[in-house]
């Protein structure tokens, strides 16, 4: 493939990329409302598939500081959603949950977003929606593979 072929894929992957992020983060705005931010409903999320976790579990799973958990972490907590409870043996172990508030909120917003996205899904041939998904993971993978290189 030619350096100028190259280019233009690269181009045209930036641009929907950045194109189809940004829309679809609009979309899941709306779904959101004032209750959350995307970040605090990734953390919802999260905690909702593993049932308890710790802080530094969160910063490892997410890639990002433990500061940046912990802020987001106190603004659920202030808002009612998530609960701390240390552990008995190793007082320095905190538990996050979620609490019940948290739980309905989680699964309220998750009956939005899936209506949402089956709206969109609902577009496309169940051979490609499968397709997209394949190819995105193994974006996914080779993304990875790429950040663990450095």
């Amino acid at each position: 493939m030619s350096n100028d072929n190259i280019q233009q894929l690269v181009n045209r992957y930036v641009d929907v990329s950045f194109s189809v992020t940004k829309k679809a983060e609009a979309l899941i705005t709306e779904q959101l409302g004032s209750n959350l931010t995307h970040d605090q409903l990734y953390i919802i999320r999260y905690i909702n598939r593993v049932g308890s976790c710790t802080s530094t579990a969160l910063a490892e799973e997410f890639e990002v500081k433990k500061s940046a958990i912990t802020a987001i972490i106190n603004r659920l907590w202030e808002k009612g959603f998530i609960q701390r409870t240390r552990d008995e043996k190793d007082r320095r172990v905190v538990y996050l949950t979620l609490t019940e508030k948290g739980e309905e909120l989680f699964w309220k917003i998750d009956k939005r977003i899936q209506q949402l996205v089956e709206g969109i899904i609902s577009q496309f041939e169940p051979s490609e929606i499968e397709q997209f998904i394949k190819t995105f993971e193994k974006l996914n993978h080779a993304l990875i593979e790429q950040r663990d290189k450095k």
